[in-house]
């Protein structure tokens, strides 16, 4: 009857060992998927940023930031913050974009500004929230929350697409059944 009891609390402990060796080879797994995911996130960060690129037609393409983060997988791209891009063409007259934040391809310049996004060429001052430049289309496409302010006018929209170019300028709603609202600056109700 002792051999049964011995023989019971034997196989017990070796129970009770082989399941605490497989926690602590569990937790050293768990703790090396935590250190390779930590490893595999890797960034750059870059202090006064300043792009400066020209086309075959002396169009020129500026952008500065404070701050940029590249990451190490998708080298070409770089998050700023504080951005400032001045196009000039030899056409028209510069465009000056401002931001908070932006995203900007350094092999082909498109960029995708955001927040507090503020457009001034002329006498003309677009705000919105979103704007997206290409240099392939040699456009800007400004949306949410759009307002575009020039001397006589203020006006409220969804999207405003321009060529840069020329200025031809496109305002739209989404829903079509929306209109864009526009009032002369002596009603300035928008201000």
């Amino acid at each position: 009857m002792k051999n049964k009891s011995y023989l019971k609390i034997f196989f017990f402990i070796i129970i009770v060992l082989l399941l605490v060796i497989l926690n602590f080879s569990k937790k050293d797994k768990n703790l090396e998927n935590i250190t390779s995911e930590v490893e595999t996130y890797n960034s750059n960060i870059i202090k006064d940023i300043n792009y400066i690129s020209e086309d075959t037609n002396g169009n020129k393409y500026i952008i500065t930031a404070d701050e940029g983060e590249t990451d190490l997988k998708y080298i070409d791209i770089i998050f700023l913050k504080n951005v400032k891009a001045i196009i000039t063409t030899k056409a028209s007259e510069k465009i000056i974009i401002t931001s908070d934040f932006g995203k900007y391809n350094i092999v082909n310049n498109d960029t995708i500004f955001s927040t507090s996004v503020v457009v001034e060429y002329l006498n003309n001052i677009i705000n919105g929230e979103n704007l997206e430049y290409s240099s392939k289309k040699n456009t800007i496409i400004i949306s949410k929350n759009v307002k575009y302010k020039n001397l006589d006018n203020i006006l409220r929209s969804d999207v405003i697409e321009m060529d840069i170019a020329t200025k031809n300028t496109k305002i739209y709603m989404y829903d079509k059944m929306d209109k864009v609202n526009i009032n002369n600056q002596e009603n300035n109700e928008f201000n």
